[in-house]
């Protein structure tokens, strides 16, 4: 698990003697017998054939330079020995979508030429505070084996890890043509790294802290950047929670005129807003702060002619931030709409009238994310004018599961039959209908991505009162293309067997508060080949639910079990039926001792290197 050829690029049979090539056994063949030149009849004017395996490696990797894909190029490195060399050394991008599914190590050492590298640590279900702090997914381990190996590093793509400053300051000093850094929910690291990765990347063209927690070291990290003009195309630090200093970022911003994504945090004003506007109008992406006046200038904010600096922005096509928003300057970003394909107002509570007028003018957006203050009156509107829309998220206000949400199936629906384009859905609500999910079924077969969170638990189809098994089953049946699966509502074992029987592709799924018994998940595990990511939690699967994966856990990237009916017997059997199997059983932040027969958390990988050596004390591996 965690460790298929799709995800981290480093085959589980990486040990394993590939095929014999067949030009190699032919040539061996051919010179064993008396017709193979030998040196003695050799004249001097003979010059050396090369062997036919080092030029077909030589045209290899000429070919291999074209794939891109990295199933394909795993594809490639599985065919022989002469392709396996080959692919290695022309690979310059490494994906590991499991940090501790290989080591840096045995990653360094196969792949030589490597320019960008992407790791992915904790489990997506750390997010939601179901993850102990300090579980792992360090970033040194892999920035000291990457300071010796990638001297030409220029790109690194981190989620969900664990870094320090002295990580940063590492990746700072080892890499002279650094280009890009790209740290998602990731933790650790403060300001100080930042001025680090500021001041000494001279070529650094991309920093982009995305939902990460950054710690405020009082450094002023901004006016680290060279002073000369820089390289910067995009910067993204919204999530950075500390005051930032708006006079060197205006300095930034002006000496940077390859700029064309920057998001602010919200402790920069509208009226700072509109400084950065005037001063880079080739932007393209906008994160726009807090979108409110500053506390001391709320007068002279609203004078400042937000709209003319909007309209001035010719090109911006993405937009988002508004975390304090002043409604009344709303209408300042109208003149921007009809260029809009990806508008985020996850941020922003607004209401149905209030963004009405935003969205009447956005024909061309195709990715949307917004909160349910809208309610379902605003979801119409949205169905009404966005015909290109491909991705909608809906999130709720108040998460709370005891209240009536202001969305509903009658939104759900609305979007279902105006926007028929739509691949993907994340939509959070209080009540659902059986009904309006098969609409969704049909009316957007296209659908990759489906993910409808029913918040509070077990609750049935608000209007017949019966589970939400043919709803979900729909989905499996007719969205031909799905691959991400989110459950929930009241489920039976039924509509893990649609899943199980339909959703061929599935790669994806997340489960809560869902199912009656081991059957539910044996129907997904016997039944989904392509299953990769499978997350569960409070959910009444045991031992033998866990036993009916056996055959597919080498194939899969992770399994996670919270607050299910696994022992630890359980866990162990399968520890011991697949030895390359991690398994490990973490306790909670809430018990920190054992507790009843049943584990707490379960997290099971394959790795080819076996347990890690960095296991937190609430972490036993089995």
């Amino acid at each position: 698990m965690g460790e298929d050829p799709s995800s981290s690029q480093m085959s589980e049979d990486d040990d394993r003697s590939p095929p014999l090539d067949p030009i190699s056994s032919n040539k061996a063949r051919n010179c064993s017998g008396s017709g193979c030149p030998s040196s003695s009849s050799s004249s001097s004017t003979d010059y050396i054939i090369p062997y036919p395996d080092q030029v077909l490696e030589n045209v290899l990797e000429n070919v291999l330079c074209f794939l891109t894909a990295r199933q394909d190029r795993n594809a490639a490195s599985l065919v022989c020995k002469s392709w396996y060399r080959a692919e290695a050394l022309t690979r310059s991008e490494l994906f590991i979508g499991n940090c501790y599914a290989v080591s840096p190590r045995r990653a360094t050492d196969r792949f030589s030429r490597v320019r960008a590298v992407s790791i992915k640590g904790k489990p997506r279900f750390a997010d939601f505070n179901l993850m102990p702090a300090h579980w792992g997914a360090h970033f040194g381990p892999w920035v000291s084996a990457m300071a010796k190996a990638y001297p030409w590093l220029e790109k690194v793509y981190l989620k969900r890890m664990s870094v320090t400053d002295d990580d940063l300051a590492l990746l700072a000093e080892s890499f002279p043509g650094f280009k890009e850094l790209v740290l998602v929910c990731c933790d650790g690291f403060g300001t100080s790294g930042l001025a680090v990765v500021a001041s000494k990347c001279r070529q650094l063209r991309v920093l982009d802290l995305i939902e990460s927690e950054v710690i405020d070291d009082d450094v002023d990290w901004i006016c680290c950047f060279p002073e000369s003009q820089t390289c910067l195309e995009s910067l993204m630090f919204d999530c950075v929670e500390c005051h930032v200093n708006f006079e060197a970022l205006e300095r930034l911003v002006i000496r940077s005129p390859s700029l064309k994504k920057l998001r602010l945090n919200r402790y920069v004003s509208i009226g700072q807003l509109h400084h950065l506007m005037v001063r880079a109008p080739q932007l393209t992406h906008l994160g726009t702060g807090s979108f409110s006046s500053s506390e001391g200038n709320a007068q002279g904010d609203q004078e400042l002619d937000c709209v003319s600096a909007f309209a001035a922005c010719k090109s911006i096509v993405c937009l988002s931030g508004f975390k304090e928003i002043f409604v009344d300057q709303l209408p300042a970003i109208y003149p921007v709409c009809a260029n809009l394909t990806n508008l985020n107002f996850s941020y922003a509570n607004i209401s149905a009238e209030q963004l009405k007028p935003v969205i009447r003018n956005c024909h061309k957006l195709q990715t949307f994310w917004v909160l349910d203050s809208v309610c379902d009156e605003g979801l119409k509107a949205v169905a009404a004018t966005c015909k290109e829309l491909r991705e909608l998220r809906v999130f709720p206000v108040d998460p709370r599961e005891d209240i009536e949400g202001p969305v509903s199936e009658i939104g759900f629906q609305a979007i279902s039959e105006g926007c028929r384009k739509l691949q993907s859905i994340l939509y959070f609500c209080q009540r659902m209908t059986n009904e309006a999910v098969k609409a969704m079924s049909r009316n957007c077969p296209d659908l990759v991505v489906f993910r409808l969170c029913i918040m509070g638990r077990h609750r049935p189809d608000h209007v017949t009162g019966e589970s939400m098994d043919e709803g979900f089953g729909a989905i499996v049946m007719n969205c031909k293309k799905l691959t991400r699966l989110a459950v929930s509502g009241l489920l039976t074992d039924q509509a893990f067997s649609y899943i199980g029987q339909y959703g061929k592709l599935v790669r994806t799924l997340s489960v809560a508060f869902a199912g009656d018994s081991d059957m539910a998940l044996q129907y997904v595990l016997e039944g989904c080949p392509k299953l990769q990511k499978l997350e569960i939690r409070d959910s009444p699967f045991g031992d033998s639910a866990l036993r009916s994966g056996l055959h597919h856990y080498y194939n899969m990237r992770f399994l996670w079990m919270s607050s299910c009916l696994l022992t630890r017997q359980g866990c162990r059997d399968i520890a011991r039926a697949l030895p390359r199997l991690v398994v490990e059983v973490i306790k909670s932040d809430q018990q920190q001792v054992e507790t009843g027969e049943y584990v707490d958390i379960l997290y099971m990988y394959r790795s080819l290197d076996g347990q890690r050596d960095d296991i937190p004390k609430f972490v036993d591996i089995l």
